[in-house]
């Protein structure tokens, strides 16, 4: 037996000691999602049979000793914008209802080289154009803590399935805070990686490009349950070692190592916001870090991108010279309700997230408790280009100590 809501981290290793087959996570993601589609419509396109093929040839290779690595017989989600070959991709616009791609992307060919198993497209607020995730062609995505507030957005759907245990981890995009954003509304942990760590090779290839301010801030996501996961994954996805010694993610920071950390100071958050994120501060200085106030290099858009790798050559020596890492909270505020968001395709602001993507920064958000509605509220580690271990260790650290994830068990 299993437990459908435990990490990516623990369920692979008892795939590969055959305690568990992909076989049976497979149905069991099925069950949920035939359950809870309906409520979150977490999904665009439930690929079951293909899910299922691969599953059982999942299985037959670890029994026969030819385990590829942690992700081999783990069903996975893949954001409606990567294309997948023969699987509609539509990124939530009626106009590609029917389109359906011949090649994968390049990140989703990794994924399913490693031998992860591709269990669906996900939901997304359309065209990766707003930040509620209520916008869609197959229609809104719902919380699954609670279905009258937003999941977040773009990427909706993932956030949604991870937090209700329709598949263990998604790939995802990150533009203004695409990912992490509904990482903190649905409790999960979302991460961007620096600038190029991830190939976006093949979201919608062959129609028309993104302008050049989308294609700057443009970075590849992922969503799981925990930082240990996102590592998984990034052995997986990731351009480059995890270290500069060339270790793998997974081992790239071994144990706890103390950290100058930047409490963002120059920050407007709602009172319950603020609350928890003194919480998570407290927490993080528990753990013996060097805590002290800094400024976040937060960014207005209206002055454009002319001088964009200007400003990230000098990002690290303007603000993080004296740091390893920036905390902030992901959101300024609660989750809004569907009715005060139902107007704004961008209600969920974006103010704390998009400065890391202008100055293409390594980025996660972990979840740090509940407001008084019972909903989650987030947490976000910054580090300077090319120190996505170290946010990656934060993170963890962190896990090891905040209040454990819990889900409605449906």
């Amino acid at each position: 037996m299993f437990d459908e809501l435990e990490t990516l981290t623990d369920v692979c290793a008892r795939i590969r000691q055959q305690q568990v087959s992909p076989v049976e996570l497979v149905e069991a993601c099925l069950e949920r999602i035939q359950r809870l589609q309906p409520r979150l419509n977490a999904f665009i396109t439930v690929a079951a049979e293909s899910a299922r093929e691969t599953a059982r040839a999942a299985e037959g290779e670890i029994r026969d000793g030819r385990w590829r690595g942690p992700l081999h017989g783990i069903p996975v989600g893949i954001k409606d914008f990567y294309d997948t070959a023969g699987v509609a991709t539509t990124a939530a616009f009626e106009p590609f209802r029917k389109r359906v791609p011949v090649q994968d992307a390049v990140s989703v060919a990794k994924l399913k080289q490693a031998g992860a198993i591709v269990i669906g497209k996900t939901n997304m607020h359309t065209l990766g154009g707003g930040t509620t995730g209520l916008e869609s062609a197959f229609g809104p995505v719902r919380n699954p803590w609670n279905a009258d507030y937003i999941p977040g957005g773009s990427s909706s759907g993932s956030a949604a399935a991870v937090a209700s245990g329709l598949c263990y981890a998604t790939l995802d995009t990150d533009a203004i805070g695409s990912c992490r954003l509904p990482a903190a509304c649905c409790g999960v942990v979302g991460f961007k990686g620096s600038y190029g760590l991830i190939d976006m090779a093949g979201i919608l290839a062959g129609e028309q490009p993104p302008d050049d301010t989308i294609r700057w801030l443009s970075h590849a996501g992922i969503t799981t349950r925990g930082a240990s996961d996102t590592r998984l994954m990034l052995d997986v996805l990731a351009e480059t070692a995890g270290h500069r010694d060339g270790t793998r993610w997974r081992t790239a920071v071994a144990g706890h190592r103390k950290r100058r950390i930047g409490v963002a100071d120059n920050i407007k958050v709602d009172k319950e916001v603020s609350e928890a994120f003194d919480k998570a501060v407290a927490t993080i200085r528990s753990l013996g870090h060097d805590l002290g106030s800094a400024r976040a290099p937060l960014t207005d858009f209206r002055k454009g991108i002319a001088s964009i790798e200007r400003d990230r050559e000098e990002i690290g020596r303007l603000a993080f010279a004296n740091i390893d890492a920036l905390m902030l909270p992901t959101i300024p505020t609660r989750t809004p309700t569907i009715q005060e968001a139902a107007k704004n395709p961008l209600a969920l602001s974006a103010d704390l997230t998009m400065f890391a993507n202008y100055y293409g920064l390594p980025a996660v958000s972990v979840r740090c408790g509940v407001d008084s509605r019972g909903l989650p509220a987030g947490v976000q580690f910054v580090a300077k280009r090319g120190d996505d271990a170290t946010i990656l260790d934060l993170a963890a650290d962190y896990e090891t100590v905040s209040q454990p994830v819990t889900y409605r068990r449906e």
